[in-house]
């Protein structure tokens, strides 16, 4: 077989063998000169400068009180980001080269770096995702996104409040699904509502500023919603398994506390945004022009041939309301204990998450005899990447601390000790957002930073939230390049946005992020968290 190189089908079918009983024919190797150009490339370039840098840290670094042990460990996190931000090696493998650095580099033992991989946040993620691919899985989200959207329509339509009505339907999902997620489900429902107008140079200048709104409201209300809990964006979950992880005495975020803070502060975020996507992208007098294309009578047609909801999506939407209620009642105040003391503090918020989406593998679908909710083929698409790059993170917050590289970046930030937080604070958003918008996403970038943070905080003798908070949520700022984030990539490949129009939204919406995040956190974020108080 000159010239074709044999492929070996990979099944489906978990009875099938992993590897074939007979030995497969490899094609033979070309000339070495191609073989050699071939391996010289610049991503097999990035791959041996990870380790390469790493040895030149473990060699050659030399600073006042730099041990042995932290030395290492700068080594490790320099090879790591290396691969991180070039991608040489896929980010889900890069996230698992701790469980071999930490213990060949002396900074933790197999099993402690293991445990940061599955813990109670990492099943709170797991969990949360089954839930999220039943929701997909039923349609759930086009039944809700139908029926807000002609509740919002109007008649005569109001495009301002239609416009409401999509954003808002996209926050709320966001609520409770990860950012891609949410993105890939919500844009094609946005997109079908648009298809409806006419394309080319026949479409009018109020459907075409209309279109883009409709693809800048779903992109940038994705990661407003995020913030507001912590199954929103995995950005929040690295917040809270860090803060676990450097300080396992005091208090944890759960679901509630998270909410109590995040919630209004994102629905301030998003007021603003609706409000500035309104005066830019819908002038007055559109509404004529878009209702010839947007009636009600083809939103109930299609909201029609869904059908009236069955067994399996009531029963999921129990699901998902039980999941919600048993994450804000888990605690409730000091005075008034949730749930929760009843099992002495040992159930955690991964723990309903775990249970209840086991419960759809349990309860029969009532559509096919013997069929349940879900099964596990249902869930190829957990994205098991988000998942290791969460324990990644984990073990390197724990891998800093452990080491002493902890103590030595806080004695390089003595200079801000004398700093106000109203300037350090905009400051820390503002960096967090450009690291996400220009070099790494927004999960490396909490990662990155907030070992630094912790640091920053000891230095100005600042409770420490009060500055990982604003430093996680500022990573979450990034709205202005499509490359930014996965979400900007879905609402940019719809082909009805350019960068302009990002940059035209997302600059004054990062803007105003900042700016309500620095003023939330000394005020609603003292009560919530107690950053008044000191660490016990």
């Amino acid at each position: 077989m000159n010239g074709q190189h044999t492929s070996i089908p990979i099944s489906d079918d978990p009875k099938t063998p992993l590897l074939a009983a007979g030995d497969p024919q490899f094609p033979r190797s070309g000339s070495f000169r191609s073989t050699v150009n071939s391996n010289f490339t610049l991503k097999n370039l990035y791959v041996v400068l990870g380790p390469v840098l790493c040895a030149a840290v473990c060699s050659f670094m030399k600073l006042e009180g730099l041990s042995t042990g932290s030395r290492n460990m700068l080594g490790v996190l320099v090879w790591v980001f290396m691969w991180w931000l070039t991608e040489a090696v896929p980010m889900p493998i890069t996230s698992m080269s701790p469980l071999f650095l930490f213990p060949l580099f002396g900074i933790a033992a197999a099993d402690e770096v293991a445990h940061n991989y599955m813990n109670d946040v990492i099943a709170l993620v797991l969990g949360s995702f089954i839930l999220a691919l039943a929701v997909e899985h039923y349609n759930i989200h086009k039944r809700l996104a139908l029926n807000v959207t002609l509740l919002f329509c109007g008649e005569p339509l109001n495009p301002p409040l239609l416009l409401l009505g999509i954003c808002a339907t996209t926050f709320f999902v966001s609520m409770w699904m990860h950012n891609v997620a949410t993105a890939v489900m919500m844009m094609p429902v946005a997109t079908g509502i648009l298809q409806r107008f006419p394309a080319g140079p026949s479409r009018s200048v109020a459907q075409t500023k209309f279109c883009k709104a409709v693809i800048l409201g779903v992109t940038y209300a994705t990661p407003i919603g995020g913030m507001s809990t912590l199954t929103g964006t995995g950005v929040n979950l690295i917040l809270v398994g860090m803060w676990k992880s450097y300080f396992p005495d005091a208090d944890p975020i759960s679901f509630n506390t998270w909410s109590f803070f995040a919630l209004p502060m994102a629905l301030v975020i998003f007021f603003v945004f609706w409000v500035v996507l309104c005066l830019m992208y819908c002038p007055k007098g559109s509404g004529p022009a878009l209702s010839t294309h947007l009636d009600k009578t083809q939103l109930r047609r299609e909201l029609h041939a869904l059908g009236p909801m069955a067994f399996a999506e009531k029963t999921v939407v129990a699901v998902f309301s039980i999941l919600i209620f048993l994450w804000m009642t888990k605690n409730i105040t000091d005075d008034i204990p949730g749930w929760g003391a009843l099992f002495d503090g040992r159930a955690g918020d991964g723990t309903v998450s775990v249970m209840m989406a086991t419960l759809l593998f349990i309860i029969p679908n009532k559509k096919q005899e013997g069929e349940k909710l879900m099964d596990w083929n249902k869930c190829k698409k957990l994205p098991w990447g988000i998942i290791l790059l969460l324990g990644a993170g984990f073990a390197i917050a724990d891998g800093v601390n452990k080491s002493g590289l902890a103590e030595i970046l806080a004695n390089a930030l003595n200079f801000l000790q004398k700093a106000p937080y109203l300037a350090v604070a905009p400051a820390v958003c503002l960096t967090s957002s450009l690291i996400t918008e220009l070099v790494t996403s927004n999960n490396a970038t909490t990662t990155l930073v907030i070992p630094i943070l912790i640091q920053i905080a000891n230095t100005m003798h600042l409770h420490p939230l009060s500055l990982i908070i604003p430093g996680a949520i500022g990573a979450q700022f990034a709205f202005m390049l499509p490359t930014a984030t996965p979400s900007n990539v879905v609402g940019f490949s719809t082909g009805y946005i350019d960068i302009p129009d990002m940059i035209k939204i997302g600059l004054p919406l990062k803007i105003v992020g900042i700016a309500v995040v620095s003023l939330l956190m000394p005020t609603l974020g003292r009560f919530v968290f107690g950053t008044d108080k000191p660490m016990q």
